[in-house]
């Protein structure tokens, strides 16, 4: 496909859109922690768009014995809840029966890690979301950062709390919508003394443990990155979807291009070194398997797996692209995948007389993206980076 001709519609991202035809829409207001008003924003939306006229119906909502937000609940319609017997104890849960029975435009489930009690259809509340969202109706629910199932260990390591309540990656990443609502962790801890969070005694040790200024500024940069990530990868999909190439940078998606060669350790560092200037940019590394050429050394073979292994260890995302043509196998998953950034090096001439020509190819077709190239300064296969937007010359010896 040459550059004038327009880019078709992705096929994976039209099955995709294909696959949510019929199923409800998902939206799931996300913060830092407890107490920062998740609850009280999705009911202030609620009520709104129960003022235009939507059939808006709380199926699960919990207070926390907060006055503003009970107040918020007046005038909506709250589904009963479902006596469950454990123990001797009546515990009351969500009524998914009713939620299906009712079907209602929007329907809120509160607290989207919650565990449900014995007996109930669903183990999980995320569950719970799943069936009601493939029945068709649009769920709008609430999710702390640290009940991710990925950022578990990582939150633990922060705060000493090891949470017990997690939702997949998976299910969070099926949302439509992630509205972030955030309060820095000053006004945070005033809403927790002032009795807005937790009653007087519970506050007063949470100030001392989880609510820690520290705590509370690192599981806001959590979230952030978290809700970056989600819009970013949602820009992609309508991209793909719309059949518009990238780059977009909107945020900046980095490439690393790695072969069979000793530099390839060099170049996934360099890529990890780029993620961390750029604000925790998403990178990915790639290697392109050319099926007509001759196979690789079992040596060479490792070298790839080694670079891929480390790319993983150091929070990178690998993939194996497959194509004779090197470069345009390249740029293909770059304006696929609105990259921004795109690593690649350069072994002396001696190693690899032919590498200057894939350069060559990749500096003409990578569009706006940067272009950095990593250039061996010894035979031990050290590397120094440089930086290149198409247009300017490399410098080849």
């Amino acid at each position: 496909m040459s550059p004038q001709e327009p880019r078709r519609p992705d096929p994976d991202a039209l099955l995709a859109a294909a696959g949510r035809s019929g199923r409800g829409r998902l939206k799931v207001f996300l913060g830092m922690s407890a107490g920062v008003g998740k609850t009280y924003e999705m009911l202030s939306q609620a009520r709104r768009r129960a003022a235009e006229g939507l059939d808006v119906v709380a199926g699960l909502v919990e207070t926390h014995g907060r006055r503003e937000t009970e107040a918020l609940l007046e005038g909506v319609e709250v589904l009963s809840r479902r006596p469950l017997e454990h123990k001797g104890r009546t515990l009351l849960e969500f009524d998914i029966d009713a939620a299906l029975a009712r079907r209602p435009a929007v329907l809120l489930v509160d607290e989207y890690a919650h565990t449900n009690a014995p007996g109930s259809r669903h183990t999980k509340r995320w569950q719970d979301v799943e069936e009601l969202l493939a029945a068709g109706i649009d769920v709008w629910t609430t999710l702390n950062i640290q009940h991710l199932e990925s950022l578990v260990e990582v939150v633990w390591k922060i705060t000493g709390v090891r949470q017990r309540e997690t939702v997949p990656d998976l299910a969070l990443s099926r949302a439509d919508e992630i509205e972030l609502v955030d309060i820095t962790p000053a006004e945070l801890r005033e809403r927790l003394a002032e009795g807005k969070v937790y009653l007087p005694e519970t506050a007063s040790l949470a100030a001392e443990r989880f609510f820690k200024t520290e705590n509370l500024t690192a599981l806001r940069e959590l979230t952030l990155r978290q809700a970056a990530q989600a819009v970013d990868s949602q820009l992609v999909g309508a991209m793909r979807a719309a059949g518009v190439e990238g780059p977009w940078a909107a945020a900046e998606r980095i490439l690393v291009l790695v072969g069979s060669d000793a530099m390839s350790g060099a170049l996934v560092r360099t890529g990890r070194r780029l993620s961390d200037m750029t604000a925790a940019a998403g990178w990915t590394v790639a290697h392109v398997e050319r099926p007509n050429a001759r196979p690789p050394s079992p040596a060479q073979a490792q070298a790839v797996r080694d670079a891929l292994k480390l790319a993983e260890q150091l929070g990178g995302s690998t993939v194996i692209l497959t194509g004779d043509d090197l470069p345009a196998a390249a740029l293909d998953f770059a304006r696929r995948n609105n990259v921004t950034q795109i690593v690649v090096g350069r072994p002396s001439r001696r190693r690899n007389p032919l590498r200057p020509r894939l350069l060559a190819a990749l500096l003409e077709g990578a569009g706006g993206a940067a272009l950095h190239v990593v250039t061996e300064s010894s035979e031990s296969g050290s590397a120094e980076a440089g930086s290149h937007r198409p247009g300017l010359p490399i410098p080849w010896t």
